[in-house]
């Protein structure tokens, strides 16, 4: 008898050791970054260094910035992530003050070329690249997972917010701005913003026309004289230094600019302009504002 209740007890046991491993197994995280590597997390990540300036904004968004522990250079919004220690840009982060955080992750870009000396020193590192509305969407719900946030409170509820301020910005352009043909330069080269990346799409759903076609990209670089030869009928131009903006040859003889449909966006509006993340619901409106203003009926 006292054989069988041993038995008994020790069935129960190695049940309750299985069901308490298999909650372990459910409860952990998994998920795969854009290079297409699958990373397994025991629980939300509690220490985190993001070189991506939006994925900073998102994490914040979705009220998870206590997790940061770094951020790149770049990232200045919220300004509570001011204070974290800065470990260098996305290009050139300093490995050494990374590693001295002891993230649980590293949130960082795709074309970064630390990813593989980080994981050779044992960090975790998720690799992102939203250049689509569809990127930003899928990359928000990326985030939402890792950090254990429901969808309805985090990447949901984030992308209704943007989709509906798009919405709204294109409600709100006057009849003369539909329909025109736009150049944005995203920064100086000039780099620009084509028709597949996030700031293509949004001014497609504001109802204008982008000049730099498909083929090219989502970020080509171009020559002035490929804009000359473009003529759109306004100019937006990201000026995140702050200095006077100097044309590039011959673009005084832009019909654009001879009109005075030339949009130059300081260093805040810039930074929102060309993240792709939860700010985009502003950059929507900042875009519509410079069409509005500029095709305004006199």
């Amino acid at each position: 008898m006292k054989d069988f209740f041993l038995r008994i007890v020790r069935a129960a046991w190695a049940g309750l050791l299985l069901a308490s491993a298999s909650l372990a197994a459910a409860a952990a995280i998994q998920i795969t970054d854009d290079r297409g590597r699958t990373l397994r997390f025991d629980e939300p990540p509690r220490r985190v260094v993001s070189l991506l300036p939006s994925s900073t904004e998102s994490l914040c968004e979705m009220e998870q910035c206590a997790r940061l522990v770094g951020v790149d250079r770049y990232s200045n919004w919220p300004d509570s992530v001011q204070r974290l220690p800065k470990v260098g840009g996305g290009i050139d982060p300093n490995i050494e003050a990374i590693v001295a955080l002891r993230p649980d992750v590293v949130l960082l870009s795709v074309s970064s070329r630390v990813s593989d000396r980080l994981e050779a020193l044992g960090l975790k590192v998720v690799a992102l690249e939203p250049k689509t509305h569809a990127d930003v969407r899928r990359v928000l719900r990326l985030i939402g997972e890792l950090f254990a946030v429901p969808p309805e409170q985090g990447a949901d509820r984030l992308w209704r917010v943007i989709d509906a301020a798009v919405q709204a910005a294109a409600q709100s352009l006057p009849p003369q701005a539909r329909g025109a043909r736009v150049y944005f330069e995203v920064s100086r080269g000039p780099y620009a913003a084509g028709q597949p990346s996030f700031i293509g799409e949004t001014l497609a759903r504001l109802g204008v026309r982008n000049v730099v076609p498909a083929e090219l990209g989502p970020f080509p670089r171009l020559s002035p004289e490929y804009v000359l030869r473009a003529q759109p009928d306004l100019v937006m131009v990201s000026n995140r230094n702050g200095q006077p903006l100097a044309l590039y040859p011959g673009w005084q003889n832009l019909s654009a600019v001879k009109a005075g449909r030339l949009c130059v966006f300081g260093p805040e509006p810039s930074d929102i302009l060309v993240r792709p993340g939860p700010r985009m619901a502003e950059a929507a409106r900042i875009m519509a504002r410079c069409l509005s203003e500029k095709f305004a009926t006199p």
